[in-house]
């Protein structure tokens, strides 16, 4: 038996997801495939996966992520029927809702890629003066994010801590865990300096139960929340790093 998670009343509040294409889009990138090319098996197991992750630590989800989940269980129920029960040839691309689906991260990606660039632009034209101002003084630039950094990316590493944790741990024992997101919202705070970085892995180093382990995360996630840390990764796809913000 495990213990629980002292998180009965603490629920992840982040203004940081943005909606289940959103997440669609992130799992076919993470995959490198092209849309049209997206198993629509493999793509619902994965976003389930996200599903459970997030009710594992009590996050709050749009209603929009479970009808998505509902619309790819039905399309992949769809996809296992026999043959004979199959649309004729002529009618799939009208009935298939895999189609439907793939119209929609298309039209969504468009949108998505149009609103970068048209932000892109504005940032660049931001650099741009009608005449010439007195130099300002400016703080010494921070080190360029390499990377985009969503909830998702965060997921995903915490998925990787869990499964490492479970398969190096016995489970089956009972331990009293104690910790809360306050304990743990201490000890980040303590475990870094201002301007201090670590890898994300080395904050559950000595988590000795998986409740710790998730009470941890929201812990960072509501660090992150309060603008005390960020998060930083080299390269797309690649290592997290943890980042306490320096002191203004």
């Amino acid at each position: 038996m495990q213990p629980s998670v002292e998180t009965a009343d603490y629920k992840v509040k982040l203004e940081i997801f943005e909606g289940p294409l959103d997440l669609l889009l992130y799992l076919i990138r993470k995959d490198e495939i092209d849309i049209q090319a997206i198993s629509i098996e493999r793509i619902t197991a994965q976003y389930l996966n996200y599903i459970e992750t997030f009710k594992l630590l009590n996050i709050d989800l749009a209603s929009e992520f479970i009808v998505m989940a509902a619309n790819l269980m039905y399309i992949k129920s769809r996809s296992l029927l026999p043959r004979s029960e199959q649309p004729p040839a002529d009618d799939v691309e009208d009935d298939d809702p895999r189609w439907e689906l793939i119209r929609q991260l298309i039209e969504y990606k468009k949108f998505k890629d149009a609103a970068a660039e048209l932000s892109r632009k504005a940032g660049d034209q931001a650099n741009y003066f009608a005449h010439a101002p007195d130099k300002p003084e400016l703080p010494a630039p921070e080190t360029p994010q390499v990377g985009e950094i969503s909830i998702f990316d965060l997921i995903r590493a915490f998925q990787g801590v869990l499964k490492r944790f479970e398969e190096a741990h016995d489970l089956g024992d009972i331990v009293d865990d104690r910790f809360t997101v306050s304990d743990k919202i201490d000890h980040l705070l303590e475990s870094l300096d201002p301007g201090q970085r670590k890898p994300f892995g080395t904050l559950f180093e000595a988590a000795s139960t998986k409740s710790e382990v998730i009470v941890t995360f929201l812990a960072l996630l509501e660090l992150m929340k309060m603008n005390q840390f960020k998060v930083w990764q080299d390269k797309l796809l690649g290592d997290i790093e943890i980042e306490r913000r320096a002191v203004l």
